[in-house]
């Protein structure tokens, strides 16, 4: 091969290799800069005003903390919805444990809700919830679960129920500092988690819109 066939041999890897170099800091960038938004939007309260009030059939929680059952036992409480879903509960749980929770009498709520015990995931946690709003001919519901997890579960949500009325209600996590959050690791890594799950679902649902139309 001569000299020059070799340099322009050079010169092609070269090119590529900067295209490459330059593609993937692009995305590295996008990746950090959605990172960023994700976290700025998490909920940093409860819901207020008329959010709060607005009543909906029914009131789902998404286990993964007690300050989720809490927060929806005393909305069912309130008068917020007919029935409370509690979607991803373990085997061999019972309601009345359940509302050990609640100040309120048990015998007030205990009517009023139902376990799903088949959820292990949030993708199972839409399923599971859109066979029961189906079974009971419900419209609306107010979704109950973190706010770092809220925007993953109302996509889940809207993917497996789209027709229906969704009403996000996060629960502030305490253990989780949203201010300053790359300073502190606990808090770091679970929002990089999320924020990557996130995208795999916003991949899915991008994917899915585009076959269905």
């Amino acid at each position: 091969m001569s000299l020059i066939h070799r340099q322009r041999g050079s010169g092609v890897m070269a090119r590529a290799v900067g295209h490459l170099f330059t593609g993937a800091l692009v995305l590295a960038v996008a990746w950090l800069a959605g990172l960023f938004w994700y976290a700025a939007d998490v909920p940093r309260s409860p819901p207020t005003g008329a959010d709060a009030e607005r009543r909906t059939d029914a009131i789902v929680v998404l286990t993964g903390g007690s300050n989720r059952l809490v927060t929806g036992l005393e909305l069912l409480a309130a008068g917020r919805a007919k029935k409370l879903f509690v979607s991803g509960v373990y085997d061999g749980v019972e309601v009345q444990e359940l509302l050990k929770l609640s100040r309120h009498s048990p015998t007030e709520m205990e009517c009023c809700i139902t376990l799903g015990y088949s959820a292990d995931s949030t993708i199972g946690n839409a399923y599971e919830t859109a066979d029961w709003m189906r079974d009971q001919g419900f419209r609306s519901l107010r979704l109950v679960t973190a706010n770092y997890h809220m925007r993953r579960s109302m996509l889940e949500l809207s993917m497996a129920m789209p027709d229906l009325e969704l009403v996000p209600h996060p629960v502030v996590a305490p253990t989780v500092h949203l201010d300053d959050w790359w300073m502190w690791p606990g808090t770091a890594n679970l929002l990089v988690n999320e924020y990557n799950k996130l995208l795999v679902v916003g991949l899915r649902w991008m994917v899915r819109s585009l076959f269905r139309d």
